[in-house]
């Protein structure tokens, strides 16, 4: 069987390692992608940390984008050379939640350790996230990719599998956010910074940026924010607050921090909802009062990859981007090759990316 080069997590919390794997071809309803770029996502590092759990070694990876270069079974609409995003939202489209337009929280559960890939000896290799994209190539299912204009280079594609159709998709989608509501964004990273576009493309009156850090604000600004707010000063949900004559429609929680939720309801109008983005670990626990909840009417409303339906979703957002209405060459940070994998990590852990990227020749 072919050899590809990918970044392989042996131990949780430990670097990866370049080397040789197997990759199969691809079979009935799955298609082989030739990556361009993949982007790293928090997601990918707290999986790697052992936030989460999970089966090693494994190759994780699944903000992608590339060209398809072999084909499986069954496959219509699709040709080998197409220019594809490469998602991690794997969907059977017969369960009852993919028959309601709900393929983020498909019901067929996948498992990575019996799929494309295997150790360079022949082991069990676990395809983390369905996608295994920190590696030249991917065998995925065709319920995974959605193809773009060529126009749209790799790097911009890669970004709207995960960053972006998460921040979109939670204001969009998930909140349904109407012209003229406030919004807050806590956490002005990379996919904050979608959840500010995807409030000014909704119509938002004012749409607040909490953050730690100016840089990030400043950035926020650049992003669309109507204002920003340090995170470190005093009680910010009062600055909001004060800022908006005001609570906020909706506040979009970016970040996986326990302390951030514990906190988010405070910045809420009547009516107002919490829309959950960030992930936290896994035994992690926020407080709140739910009397408090339940008097006001308020809401906490999970958003798993921004309620996203990529074959509509997508080819909306690429289309906004070629109009030069929506911003993606702006989240790219630094660009790094395979075997600096490890260097993009520490950086992305630094907290001053917005998205760093691993491009492929």
């Amino acid at each position: 069987m072919p050899k590809i080069k990918a970044a392989v997590a042996h131990e949780f919390g430990k670097p990866l390692k370049v080397e040789d794997v197997i990759l199969r071809s691809p079979v009935n309803n799955e298609v082989e992608v030739t990556l361009g770029a993949v982007a790293i996502c928090h997601s990918d590092i707290s999986y790697m940390e052992g936030a989460w759990g999970g089966f090693l070694p494994a190759v994780y990876g699944h903000e992608a984008s590339g060209k398809i270069s072999n084909i499986g079974d069954n496959i219509e609409g699709l040709a080998i050379g197409d220019r594809v995003v490469v998602t991690l939202i794997r969907s059977c489209g017969n369960c009852m939640n993919c028959k309601q337009g709900q393929p983020t929280i498909c019901m067929t559960e996948y498992d990575g350790t019996n799929g494309p890939l295997k150790t360079s000896n022949g082991g069990t290799l676990m395809q983390a996230m369905a996608c295994g994209a920190f590696a030249e190539k991917v065998v995925v299912d065709k319920s995974q990719i959605v193809k773009v204009s060529s126009k749209i280079s790799y790097e911009a594609a890669a970004l709207m599998a995960c960053g972006v159709i998460t921040g979109i998709g939670a204001v969009v989608n998930a909140a349904k956010i109407k012209p003229g509501q406030d919004v807050i964004v806590i956490g002005a990273g990379g996919v904050g910074l979608n959840a500010i576009q995807g409030a000014r493309l909704a119509g938002a009156r004012r749409i607040i940026a909490v953050d730690l850090s100016e840089e990030k604000l400043n950035m926020a600004i650049e992003f669309g924010a109507t204002d920003g707010i340090l995170g470190t000063k005093g009680s910010p949900w009062k600055l909001a607050k004060e800022k908006l004559g005001g609570g906020a429609d909706a506040v979009f929680v970016s970040v996986g921090a326990v302390a951030v939720y514990d906190t988010a309801p405070l910045y809420l109008a009547q009516g107002g909802q919490v829309v959950m983005l960030g992930m936290t670990k896994t035994n992690e626990l926020a407080t709140f009062k739910p009397v408090n909840l339940a008097a006001a009417s308020q809401k906490l409303v999970g958003s798993k990859m921004g309620d996203t339906v990529i074959e509509r979703d997508i080819p909306w957002i690429a289309d906004l981007y070629l109009q030069n209405r929506l911003k993606l060459d702006e989240l790219i940070s630094k660009k790094w090759k395979l075997d600096q994998i490890n260097e993009a990590i520490f950086d992305t852990k630094s907290g001053s990316a917005k998205r760093n990227l691993i491009v492929f020749n």
